[in-house]
């Protein structure tokens, strides 16, 4: 039980935590996906490799020229490589020269 002073009154106290980073703007977005390259990345759960061909045919329908490189070229971004994937995820996206990334995640 919380201490209470002699008020009869209790301690309470906010169950979440303090700020810890500032919020900054976001990336600047692509004005259209028209040529450019969209990398996949996914942790390895819930139909992620359905879910991406489905996502691939649909925006390839509306955005000519558009390409894709594949969750494979990473790994799971989930699990005991994760550190090491995430770690050397923003050289890889530059040496793909990506322009967009798609990260799906299963529950």
């Amino acid at each position: 039980m919380a201490p209470r002073n002699a008020d009869g009154i209790y301690a309470v106290h906010w169950p979440r935590g303090g700020k810890t980073v500032d919020i900054v703007p976001l990336a600047k977005r692509p004005d259209t996906l028209e040529g450019k390259t969209i990398c996949h990345l996914w942790d390895y759960m819930f139909r992620g490799d359905e879910i991406f061909a489905w996502l691939e045919e649909a925006l390839k329908d509306r955005f000519p020229g558009i390409n894709f490189v594949s969750y494979e070229e990473f790994g799971s971004t989930h699990g005991e490589d994760e550190a090491e994937i995430i770690e050397t995820l923003p050289t890889r996206l530059k040496e793909l020269k990506v322009d967009a990334v798609i990260s799906g995640m299963g529950c």
